[in-house]
């Protein structure tokens, strides 16, 4: 039961044609093409319209009063009903958008449902079973089962009467005024979704509730249907197919790896039709579209998630990527700032096509891992419209337009290429060789069967072949990513659409996340890639093994970071203490995640104001000192300066900034070019003390098997944190013992 708008509803009765289905513009041209072919003319509009809703021995009066007693309205129906069915065989039938949404939220609430239609039972079933919805209603009236059609309310009292409820506590669908009519005689609870013609104002009157659309009715239902909590990683997508597409621009790890799933699972009723993705990558485009799908490995708990349902379109495909933007609900852009700024010409294109075909408002989830990402999306998407349109269409694009950012709680990697190229190696090799047990098995049973000439043994036998490759197909599974088990994905604003999502927590400041997240997971990840890797570990997993790295982390998070941001923000304890507590422990699982990658960049990591030195700052406005983060940057500009760093374009700019008078405040205090912008390094004046202890961190770190190498944790300082990280992470993270930290 629901209680909806004030109402305890127990059951839901639907209407078909017009109101599940879009078949009353096909109806009315399969009669007007039958008329035509049986009586030489096309039925009139007037007739059409008028016998909306009628029974067929009504429709069949109105049209021989129109038009004589020998008009052959019977036989015109048959081959109208020939014709529609040919079409619906063809292209299926054309089901009302949000129609599977919102069957599945009342089904999922406990509803009993039928379906009270005027087509025969013949077509009612061929229609509800190729739709794929036969399975949300538990009983089915129709038209030749009653005496007297609509407007007469028999259809709806009976449907009720089977469902063994009380009409008051049922909600009737009907688009037409002779559906509305018999629905509020029957006593039940109208909803009335406006189709073709509207009824007249006296008996719109009559309903409950009035929609212009399936979605519309979908946004007040789901305020009155559970939210389904944040999934687990070893909960299933939906099974329930929607109409729904989602786009992801960028399908790199966040997009491929993370935004997918959060795609999938939606908001825990339904899942998308279709994710198309965008990507460059030629080899990953046709390996995915090759099997229509991939998979996501979690590490920790042994489990693959299978992503269904995927097309990858190439990036320099302006028209695809314009279609995506204009087809989709949602699009997840996840792409690097500099590939914003080259595609932001085809992401005005889409919105532009999209306004004006009136798709609605979309959603842009922007992933970018940076402070104003939204903004900064939105300002390219905005110069390039310009480019395209005046000033007011601009406008109006960009109202329609919801930017949301976002902060990710996950760490997920991406495959090499060569893994890539060995597991599609290795699976055509085993699709072969499922393909010859199928074929094998074929021949076993044809002779098992013998070769009977009949109709149903050459059905069998043609499902039997057509099945065999997919059966061979879906035995296989192309793993993609490697991920930790972290769901959730904060998001700013977005729309309605956003808030259902269910592995999505709308904020109203996402600054706030932002800077949490960069101070306890991004600076601190990135110093343990470099103590790592300078310690000769390959991954941030074999580093966090390590007893000075974890030595380290502890001082860094404990004594450093957490106070400074709880001494920041009091009223964040429950989000700075949440977003924690998985940090260590997925950092100390993360064995398939290469420190080169964790580690690259680190120009752009030691920022004035960005992440390490942002942490300084806040630290020190709190009266906290900063040993641990000091020696990080210490260790920052080693790992630029050793052979691990070779081949990453920012580290080649610090060893040159270095190589010109060997001074770690020349790399400190760097102001030049940066990716087209000035670089936002520190004052030699007003940051000599720090600039100091770095070097002299620096300088220290220069022998190898130096003590300095081991970081000197400060034993006496003990932060509540650790006590939940004890309990995290496993008896393991323990106070390291002061000859331990300081031994060799």
């Amino acid at each position: 039961m629901i209680n909806f708008l004030g109402k305890h509803i127990e059951s839901a009765i639907f209407d078909m044609d017009g109101t599940m289905f879009d078949t009353e513009r096909l109806r009315f041209q399969t009669i007007r093409q039958a008329s035509l072919e049986l009586a030489g003319r096309p039925i009139e509009d007037r007739t059409l319209i008028g016998s909306l809703g009628l029974s067929a021995t009504r429709a069949e009066a109105l049209a021989k009063e129109h038009y004589g007693e020998d008009y052959p309205y019977r036989e015109i129906r048959r081959r109208a009903d020939e014709l529609e069915l040919q079409h619906v065989r063809t292209h299926g039938v054309p089901v009302k958008l949000g129609l599977v949404r919102v069957l599945e939220r009342l089904r999922r609430s406990g509803l009993t449902m039928a379906v009270a239609t005027s087509s025969r039972r013949a077509i009612a079933e061929e229609y509800l079973i190729n739709a794929n919805v036969l399975k949300y209603f538990d009983i089915t009236v129709c038209g030749d089962e009653v005496q007297r059609g609509k407007p007469h309310p028999e259809i709806f009292l009976r449907a009720a009467t089977e469902l063994n409820r009380s009409p008051d506590r049922c909600l009737m669908f009907e688009d037409s005024e002779n559906g509305l009519l018999s629905a509020s005689d029957a006593g039940g609870q109208p909803i009335l979704l406006h189709d073709i013609k509207a009824p007249r104002a006296e008996i719109a009157a009559r309903a409950f509730k009035a929609y212009d659309s399936m979605l519309d009715f979908l946004s007040d239902l789901a305020d009155c249907v559970p939210e389904i909590d944040v999934p687990a990683v070893i909960d299933p997508f939906p099974q329930a197919i929607s109409q729904v597409r989602a786009g992801i621009h960028g399908f790199g790890a966040m997009g491929g790896g993370y935004l997918t799933q959060v795609f999938s699972h939606w908001d825990g009723y339904t899942r998308p039709c279709e994710i198309i993705g965008v990507t460059g990558d030629q080899l990953l485009r046709d390996a995915v579209n090759a099997f229509g799908k991939f998979s996501v490995r979690y590490g920790k708990h042994s489990f693959d998630q299978t992503i269904e349902h995927v097309r990858l379109i190439d990036m320099a495909d302006e028209d695809g990527v314009a279609a995506m933007y204009c087809d989709s609900e949602i699009v997840g852009l996840a792409l690097p700032e500099q590939a914003i700024r080259q595609q932001a010409p085809m992401i005005a294109r889409g919105l532009l096509r999209r306004c004006q075909q009136d798709r609605g408002d979309l959603t842009i989830l922007v992933v970018l891992n940076k402070v104003g990402g939204a903004s900064y999306v939105r300002r390219h998407v905005e110069t390039a419209l310009l480019e395209m349109t005046n000033r007011f269409e601009c406008a109006k694009v960009l109202a329609a337009t919801h930017f949301s950012e976002t902060v990710v709680s996950r760490i997920v990697t991406r495959l090499g290429r060569e893994s890539l190229q060995r597991q599609l190696r290795i699976k055509c090799e085993l699709l072969e060789k499922n393909l010859a047990a199928a074929h094998s098995a074929q021949e076993s049973t044809r002779q098992d069967t013998g070769d009977e000439p009949t109709l149903d043994l050459d059905r069998v036998n043609l499902l039997r072949n057509a099945s065999a490759p997919a059966r061979a197909l879906n035995q296989l599974h192309l793993i993609l990513f490697n991920s930790e088990p972290d769901m959730l994905l904060y998001a700013q604003g977005g729309g309605a659409a956003l808030r259902r999502l269910r592995q999505v927590k709308t904020v109203d400041d996402i600054a706030q996340i932002q800077t949490i997240k960069n101070r306890l997971w991004n600076g601190t990840h990135a110093i343990v890639a470099w103590y790592s890797s300078l310690l000769g570990h390959a991954t941030i997993g074999r580093g966090m093994g390590d007893e000075r790295v974890m030595a380290l982390v502890r001082q860094l998070i404990e004594n450093e970071i957490r106070p400074a941001l709880l001494l920041e923000s009091p009223e964040l304890e429950a989000i700075i203490t949440m977003m924690m507590r998985p940090f260590i422990e997925r950092c100390r699982s993360s064995f398939k995640d290469p420190c080169k990658r964790v580690g690259r960049d680190p120009l752009r990591k030691l920022r004035r104001r960005e992440r390490i030195l942002g942490s300084i700052a806040l630290a020190r406005k709190h009266g906290i000192p900063t040993p641990g983060l000091e020696f990080a940057i210490a260790l920052a500009i080693r790992y630029a300066l050793s052979e691990a760093a070779e081949q990453d374009l920012e580290c080649e700019l610090i060893r040159s900034i270095y190589a010109r008078n060997s001074s770690v405040a020349a790399v400190l205090t760097y102001r030049g070019n940066y990716n087209g912008h000035p670089y936002q390094g520190l004052d030699p004046v007003t940051d000599a003390t720090l600039i100091a202890a770095v070097a002299e961190h620096f300088e220290k770190l220069a022998e190898p098997n130096s003590r300095h190498w081991h970081w000197p944790l400060d034993l006496t300082r003990r932060d509540p944190t650790a006590d939940f990280l004890e309990a995290a992470c496993g008896a393991d993270y323990v106070a390291i013992p002061a000859a331990a930290a300081g031994g060799s």
